[in-house]
C-alpha cells in the first residue's frame, strides 16, 4: 500500500489526498512536516511535502505524484482518456498551480502567519496576479467545473488553491483579486465541497487546525 506523507494544512498534500479519496485508491497517511531533517530529505530532496512512499521508493512533487497514480491505476481514468482533453487538463493544472498559487504564496507569510512582506513583493505579486487571473479567466469555464460541466482532475487543484489566492489577496491588499475579477471561487468551492471526498479533506484540515491551536 502507498503512504501519503505530509500534513492536512498543506494545500498540495490535500490535492493529492483528494485524488486518492475521490478515485478510491487505497493509501495510508503519515503526518510529516516540511523539514530539512535528514529523515525527510531522504524522501523529498528539498524537504517539502507531500511525498509518497511506494514499493518502488519515494516520490515528491504533487503533480508527479498524480501522474504516477494515473499510470498505476489507468482504470480510474484520473485524466481524460482523450489525449487532447488530457493535455488541456494538464494545462489548467499548471496554470492554477504555478501561475496563480505559486505567485500568491509570496503573500502567505503576511496573510496567514502573522509576518510581513515588503512593498516590493506586494507590487510584484499584484502585477503578476492581475495578469495571470485574466489569463485564467480566458481558460476556465466554470460550467460549474473548471473545464465545463464535468468534474475532472483540474478541479483537485482548483479546490485547494483558489480559496488561498482569494483569501491571501483579501488579507494583504484589502480586496479579493479573484472576486474582483469576476471569479466566484466561493461558489465553485461550495460545489466541489459537496463531494464526499472533498468533505473528508475539508474535515481533516479543520481537525488538524483545531488540534494545532490546542497545543
Amino acid at each position: 500500500m502507498i503512504k501519503l506523507c505530509g500534513f492536512a494544512l498543506s494545500n498540495y498534500y490535500n490535492k493529492v489526498k483528494f485524488v486518492l479519496l475521490e478515485h478510491e485508491i487505497p493509501f495510508e497517511e503519515e503526518t510529516v512536516l516540511a523539514s530539512q531533517d535528514e529523515a525527510v530529505l531522504a524522501h523529498s530532496p528539498l524537504g517539502k511535502v507531500p511525498f509518497l512512499i511506494t514499493e518502488h521508493g519515494s516520490l515528491c512533487e504533487s503533480q508527479a505524484i498524480l501522474e504516477y497514480l494515473a499510470a498505476c491505476y489507468p482504470e480510474r481514468a484520473i485524466f481524460s482518456r482523450d489525449p487532447w482533453q488530457a493535455a488541456k487538463e494538464r494545462e489548467m493544472i499548471l496554470l492554477v498551480d504555478v501561475q496563480l498559487e505559486l505567485i500568491a504564496r509570496n503573500l502567505y507569510k503576511q496573510a496567514f502567519f502573522g509576518g510581513t512582506v515588503t512593498d516590493a513583493t506586494k507590487g510584484r505579486v499584484e502585477k503578476l496576479l492581475t495578469r495571470h487571473i485574466c489569463g485564467f479567466k480566458r481558460l476556465a469555464q466554470f460550467g460549474p467545473y473548471l473545464r465545463g460541466d464535468t468534474f475532472g482532475v483540474a478541479d483537485f487543484s482548483g479546490f485547494v488553491h483558489l480559496p488561498l489566492v482569494g483569501l491571501a489577496t483579501q488579507q494583504v491588499y484589502g480586496r479579493d483579486f479573484l472576486l474582483d475579477a469576476g471569479v466566484n471561487w466561493k461558489r465553485y468551492w461550495t460545489i466541489i465541497n459537496a463531494r464526499p471526498a472533498a468533505q473528508r479533506v475539508t474535515a481533516d484540515r479543520k481537525a488538524y487546525m483545531d488540534a494545532t491551536r490546542k497545543t
